[in-house]
């Protein structure tokens, strides 16, 4: 347990002390994501999370939702240099208004520093564009999603786990979260292999919160690898007690 340690909360602090994460997140078909990933982020001590999105997706999440702040994605863009972290892809689609936005903010933060994580349908639409990533950049597919991105077939993905991954960080530049039963982290200096976990995260949603745990530990300070590895760690471990309770069948997503 000592090779994870949280992120030191200081007393003489306030929620800006903890980070201010954009959440682009969410459409009409996805209102779940755009919840779970926005509670996730906050959850895990990020001091104030704004969830962009659309207005229907707004007005469901909000009653859940107190504590978040929320705005459409057109004023977003205006208040992009204002956030520590970005978070997009949880639940966004992947209409032509929805990749019109994520082109549109990956080129914008290309060279700002900001950093930003990268998870389900931002995913998919970075497989469909030539896009070079901002520096600081976590993404975190799947091996289908990772398929998709490296223009491989399945298998290759799921015969070298290990391999995809660091093939994913050269050709991005950024660290990866590689999600299996035992999920690969890794940048260009460090890999990590998670040894917890059961299928009690094979479950809608868990990939959701698991973007937002990242994100929250990211606006903590923490460095893109030591976010990731903790994050994933808090994750499985908590899918671990969880299972315990309720079984590997009954386990939600939003226990987690």
């Amino acid at each position: 347990m000592s090779d994870y340690k949280m992120p030191i909360r200081e007393q003489n602090s306030n929620k800006g002390t903890f980070g201010k994460i954009l959440n682009v997140a969410g459409c009409d078909n996805y209102i779940g994501a755009a919840y779970l990933s926005t509670y996730s982020a906050l959850k895990v001590g990020a001091g104030y999370v704004a969830l962009a999105t659309e207005q229907n997706v707004i007005k469901s999440v909000s009653q859940r939702l107190p504590e978040a702040v929320y705005m459409e994605v057109p004023y977003a863009y205006r208040r992009l240099n204002d956030f520590t972290v970005i978070l997009i892809g949880c639940g966004i689609g992947q209409g032509f208004t929805a990749k019109q936005n994520f082109k549109f903010i990956v080129n914008y933060l290309k060279n700002k520093g900001t950093p930003v994580v990268i998870d389900a349908d931002g995913l998919n639409i970075l497989s469909q564009m030539n896009l070079s990533l901002p520096q600081n950049t976590i993404i975190t597919p799947h091996p289908a999603e990772a398929a998709r991105l490296l223009v491989k077939d399945i298998d290759e993905v799921l015969a070298d786990l290990e391999g995809s991954a660091m093939e994913l960080c050269e050709k991005y530049n950024c660290t990866v979260v590689l999600k299996t039963h035992r999920t690969i982290i890794c940048d260009k200096s460090n890999i990590f292999i998670n040894e917890h976990g059961n299928s009690a995260l094979a479950k809608a949603g868990t990939g959701d919160v698991l973007a937002g745990i990242i994100s929250g530990l990211l606006a903590q300070k923490m460095t893109p690898f030591e976010s990731a590895k903790l994050g994933v760690y808090l994750h499985s471990r908590a899918g671990e007690i969880a299972s315990e309770e309720l079984t590997e069948y009954s386990v939600m997503a939003f226990l987690i």
